[in-house]
């Protein structure tokens, strides 16, 4: 939000408190949010929030609160989590996993009191696994529920979808094999997320014209995978995803258009046509259902969708309070 481009736009957090429709601004404060905000979830109200590098912005600031946001406490910065959506994650005993812009994946304890080197891309990349893949770079990273550390990637080998677990001080190789269909082109992971039962993983296959997005389920650790039919992007983008604790899953995508499927064993189904705004990601909403956020300026319109009748319905809207400056 805030200014088209530079020092003046900045990335917001909003909560959608338990019963209502309507969100609030829960954006951690004294600290510049230019770079993005990586989130990780541990539960309830409970949420840890990371900021990627930006301008003057070396470091990530890591900040958590307990209570949906009305209260943060910061911890030691993360040396700088990279550029995707699952840099950060938190395990089922508090302690966190970070992707950093070096290609190495860092821990940190419980009281998140500073961070230690798990692996690096170069490492788990000549490990047998890391080998089977041919892993090219570190996309995701996520926790079983076990609490076993996950790391998703990109692969050179083609069939091979990315996803590794560290379990007993090895790397073994835990993610599905792209269906036959797809066992010709490469993977990558989009998203690797862990959910009450299980995991979900957003995988490509392919890049360009011909890439095919999958949506994969886990109930056991990795070891058996539901895969959902391939998405064809023709042409399109992913701009953003959207993914809920049963698994359910939205992508919003170039054109204003938007896809998602209600997990294992169900079909993608288009959207209508996503409400206009200079960035718009869509968010699930405890009961399941959908609401896109669109935001312009210092103006956030939330739209919630109605599927009985195919049309996105205004909600509200809010005014967000920018301080321009602030990061310069």
């Amino acid at each position: 939000m805030g200014a088209p481009a530079g020092a003046n736009r900045f990335w917001q957090l909003f909560r959608l408190p338990a019963g209502s429709t309507r969100w609030v601004l829960a954006t951690p404060p004294d600290v510049a949010t230019n770079g993005a905000l990586i989130l990780a979830s541990r539960g309830g109200q409970a949420l840890v929030t990371g900021i990627r590098p930006s301008l003057h912005l070396i470091y990530s600031p890591i900040t958590a609160t307990s209570d949906g946001g009305k209260t943060w406490t910061s911890s030691s910065p993360d040396p700088g989590l990279a550029g995707v959506p699952d840099a950060l994650a938190a395990g089922p005993a508090g302690q966190l996993l970070a992707l950093g812009t070096d290609g190495q994946a860092n821990l940190s304890s419980h009281g998140g009191t500073g961070w230690t080197k798990l692996v690096t891309t170069g490492s788990l990349a000549a490990t047998a696994a890391g080998r089977a893949c041919g892993l090219q770079a570190l996309t995701a990273a996520a926790y079983n529920p076990a609490g076993a550390p996950l790391l998703g990637g990109r692969c050179a080998r083609p069939g091979v979808a990315g996803i590794f677990a560290y379990h007993n001080g090895a790397w073994q190789a835990a993610g599905p094999a792209l269906p036959p269909p797809l066992a010709a082109r490469t993977g990558q992971v989009l998203r690797l997320t862990g959910t009450g039962t299980g995991d979900v993983a957003v995988l490509q296959a392919g890049q360009g014209s011909g890439a095919r997005v999958l949506a994969a389920w886990t109930a056991d650790h990795g070891k058996h995978w539901t895969l959902s039919p391939p998405l064809p992007l023709a042409a399109r983008h992913i701009l953003s995803t959207a993914l809920d604790s049963s698994g359910s899953i939205a992508l919003t995508l170039t054109g204003r258009t938007a896809v998602a499927i209600a997990g294992p064993g169900t079909q993608w189904k288009s959207l209508p046509f996503l409400p206009s705004g200079r960035t718009v990601t869509l968010a699930f909403r405890p009961d399941g259902g959908l609401d896109a956020l669109a935001a312009d300026g210092s103006d956030m319109t939330s739209w919630q969708l109605d599927s009985r009748h195919a049309r996105w319905t205004k909600v509200q809207a809010l005014k967000v309070p920018i301080q321009y400056g602030s990061s310069s």
